[in-house]
């Protein structure tokens, strides 16, 4: 699906020597077997030898797969070359612009129709120890830091995690840190933070994402999901909602309908999958 964030022939095909470990995988897993995305992802890569050998790098496992996509695409120049770089780039519009951080605040609707009181109306920041779980570009971060203690920004994409420094170092910040960390593996020991939130984040593994949440924030402490405004009409999230969480709506700025979400952590009635038809609905969006 378009996002609608970025014109994606605005960017290079080298922009992608920029994508992590993770997402190259994603990418390669994602569309492997669809023979026109074959076709062209082998064209670009065999054009740009220094994107394979990095991939290769940082991705060992795919090394073989990269050089039988090259072998096997048909060479390409000019105007058909930049078409199958411009394809490739299509289908990773979010991984691409976290390449330029820096265009998020404008372009993405999440960030730029946002108003920061509506994480404030999920729970009382005050005094707060806090982790964001996923943190992009730091919207969520910067607007807790206004009245946390602290909070620590956990982010996989190197890109994002410099630029929130480098926002950080601007604006003279104590009580802000930034590290490295996906959902399902936070460097954090057990109940450390009062109060646990993402956006747009949890939802690849529900019980492993919400699991590992859960064990790193406190007794009676708060995980939230706030999700920004869009131009999309949200839904309530079944699979959350049958795990006990908290179903909190507005009227966007976009004028649609947003959903968040929020549980108070309860370590002894852990999270679990309702058996209800409910829950087992697909295509819950997220």
């Amino acid at each position: 699906m378009a996002l609608g964030w970025i014109d994606v022939k605005e960017y290079p095909f080298e922009s992608l020597l920029l994508l992590e470990r993770f997402q190259i995988r994603l990418l390669l897993r994602w569309h492997m077997r669809e023979p026109k995305w074959r076709r062209h992802m082998g064209a670009a890569v065999q054009a740009h030898p220094a994107v394979q050998w990095v991939w290769a790098k940082r991705c060992p496992e795919y090394a073989g797969t990269l050089k039988e996509l090259c072998a096997e695409a048909p060479t390409r120049q000019g105007a058909a070359l930049r078409r199958a770089e411009v394809y490739v780039m299509a289908g990773i519009e979010d991984f691409l612009i976290y390449t330029t951080p820096e265009m998020m605040a404008k372009n993405c609707d999440f960030i730029a129709g946002w108003d920061k009181a509506r994480l404030f109306d999920l729970a009382d920041f005050s005094g707060k120890i806090v982790l964001d779980v996923g943190a992009g570009s730091g919207r969520l971060a910067f607007a807790a830091a206004e009245q946390a203690r602290e909070v620590y920004a956990s982010e996989p994409v190197g890109m994002l995690r410099e630029f929130m420094r480098d926002q950080i170092a601007r604006e003279d910040l104590h009580n802000m840190r930034v590290l490295d960390g996906v959902a399902a593996c936070l460097p954090f020991p057990d109940d450390t933070f009062d109060i646990v939130m993402s956006g747009h984040v949890v939802g690849d593994d529900y019980d492993a994402e919400l699991a590992e949440l859960t064990r790193v924030c406190k007794p009676g402490g708060w995980i939230l999901d706030c999700r920004g405004d869009s131009v999309r009409e949200y839904r309530p999230d079944s699979e959350l909602l049958c795990r006990g969480f908290e179903a909190v709506s507005y009227l966007g700025s976009w004028g649609k309908t947003v959903v968040n979400h929020r549980w108070r952590v309860a370590k002894n009635a852990a999270l679990h999958a309702a058996s209800s038809p409910a829950s087992k609905q697909a295509g819950t969006e997220f």
